[in-house]
């Protein structure tokens, strides 16, 4: 089961950056741009820290409060989550 996690963490972040990528490249080029809500699913569905990361290394949409205070916010919810799902599994193991 934790192989799984791991293998869908990947792809979701892989998504992740291809994506933040490419809304930089068609910024600059004035063409389609993938949708902020699109980009902040992703980091819902587990992209945060990619995303977050990729977005610093690329300069792209740091200065959209959305992202830069979200997507922490996003993997602090998700870091509690996670720490809830062990600590109930060690407590009712």
């Amino acid at each position: 089961m934790e192989k799984i996690f791991i293998v869908y963490f990947f792809i979701i972040s892989l998504i992740t950056v291809i994506l933040t990528i490419y809304d930089k490249n068609a910024a600059r080029k004035r063409k389609f741009r993938i949708s902020e809500a699109t980009l902040i699913l992703c980091g819902v569905f587990g992209g945060a820290i990619a995303e977050l990361v990729t977005m610093l290394l690329i300069r792209h949409k740091t200065r959209h409060i959305k992202f830069m205070l979200g997507l922490p916010l996003i993997i602090l919810a998700q870091g509690l989550v996670i720490a809830g799902v062990i600590f109930l599994g060690v407590l009712y193991a």
